[in-house]
């Protein structure tokens, strides 16, 4: 990341909305949103192959599901936050992943400038890569803060996506148990 660029950036933005940059309270801003845009866009320079790589034998394909993975994301188009929680499966073809490497997955992708349409299928698609599952599914639930604290204002509104690929495409049932699993 550019720590110069950043920091002049916020100094901009601040003395366009009529700040003094000299104020108290804001003189550390610009390096303060500088640290902060080095965590919370590290998903910037992450690939989900270094934890999906991770990998175990298995005698049986049952359904792997982890649910209720909180995240933090960054709109891209208004730079406002969304969050919420992903809810992840697949059906191993002879091979497991480790079950924070699936958390950590999901934190890849919500660590970017993001759409949670496109984080969705992302997420999907980087587990159907790496892991080479007989099917894979991704449903997230988040809330805008682009939706809540600006345009039409309706906190708590929340926004779901899914993705089904392989099995889980196909097969009704199999999605209807993944969306049993979830809700439980």
């Amino acid at each position: 990341m550019d720590k110069l660029k950043i920091k002049e950036g916020v100094r901009l933005i601040l003395e366009g909305i009529g700040e003094d940059l000299e104020r108290e309270g804001l003189k550390e801003t610009p390096d303060r949103i500088y640290r902060m845009c080095e965590q919370i866009f590290e998903g910037l320079t992450k690939d989900a192959e270094e934890h999906l790589s991770v990998q175990f034998n298995v005698e049986n394909n049952n359904m792997v599901v982890e649910k209720d993975i909180i995240f933090y994301s960054v709109c891209e188009h208004h730079l406002l936050p969304f969050y919420g929680v992903a809810h992840v499966a697949y059906i191993p073809n002879g091979k497991v992943a480790g079950l924070s490497k699936l958390a950590r997955t999901v934190e890849v992708f919500a660590r970017r400038p993001q759409l949670q349409e496109k984080m969705t299928a992302q997420i999907a698609e980087a587990m159907e890569q790496y892991l080479q599952p007989l099917g894979v599914m991704v449903m997230i639930e988040a809330e805008h803060m682009c939706m809540t604290m600006r345009g039409v204002q309706k906190p708590g509104s929340k926004t779901v996506t899914m993705m089904a690929k392989g099995a889980f495409e196909k097969d009704y049932n199999l999605q209807q148990t993944f969306l049993e699993m979830v809700k439980r």
